[in-house]
This record gives structure tokens, C-alpha cells and sequence, in this order.
């Protein structure tokens, strides 16, 4: 089964967390966290810092990892490594996504999820919102 090792950043100010709405692709309308794939030659904070520029025009800084999921979808293993970011340069803009939602611990289920988010959905509610 093919591979696909990316990254997701979770930015959380005043106990709401950002959630991004796809714009395009298979899972197009599913909510997610911003993030991509690692390019080659890229860490995994690299690759993150890009991503959230590209998605969101923003410049972040990397913290400290949430967790790591591996989920089985039907024609892939997502490894996807979840970390904290804090934006540090610039207004977030959607430059990909078709919506984006500041969530609270009773709204962040009122959004349909990609299925490899549920496990840090759930971390998140218990430790951190």
C-alpha cells in the first residue's frame, strides 16, 4: 500500500482551534487541518512552514508535536505528523480551501471530518480546548 507521509498544523488561540475546509480533490467539502505533503529534501517543520504560507499566506512558527496518525484510507496509508503553530507574520487568507472555521470544544464536531483527523479531534476536546 502506497504511502503518503504529511504534515498538519494546529493553531489555537483563545481555546478555538482553525479548521480549513477542502477546496478540491477526492475529500473536496471534508474539513481538515492546514498541511500537505513533505517534499523531498524537506523536514517535517520545513515542509509545514511552507504549506501554511501556501494555504493560508501566513508565515508560522513551529512548536511542539501534537501527535502522529496513521490511518488506512482505501488506496493509501496517510502518516501524518500533527504539530502546534503559531502565525507570526501576516492575516490568514484562504488560498486553497473553501471555508475556514474557528472552533471551540462544543463546535468542533459540527463540521464533517476527514476520518484520519477523528483520533486528534478527540485529543484535542480532552487536553487542549
Amino acid at each position: 500500500m502506497k504511502i503518503k507521509r504529511v504534515v498538519a498544523g494546529i493553531i489555537i488561540e483563545d481555546k478555538k482551534v482553525l479548521g480549513t475546509q477542502r477546496g478540491h480533490g477526492e475529500f473536496k467539502g471534508f474539513w481538515e487541518f492546514p498541511g500537505g505533503k513533505i517534499e523531498k529534501g524537506e523536514t517535517k517543520e520545513e515542509a509545514l512552514v511552507r504549506e501554511m504560507k501556501e494555504e493560508l499566506g501566513v508565515l508560522v512558527a513551529v512548536g511542539e508535536k501534537v501527535l502522529t496518525i496513521s490511518y488506512d484510507y482505501k488506496d493509501f496509508r496517510l502518516e501524518m505528523d500533527c504539530f502546534f503553530c503559531k502565525v507570526i507574520k501576516g492575516d490568514l487568507k484562504l488560498l486553497v480551501h473553501m471555508d475556514s472555521k474557528w472552533l471551540t470544544k462544543e463546535t468542533i464536531d459540527q463540521v464533517t471530518w476527514l476520518p484520519a483527523d477523528l483520533e486528534l479531534i478527540e485529543k484535542l476536546k480532552k487536553e487542549y480546548l
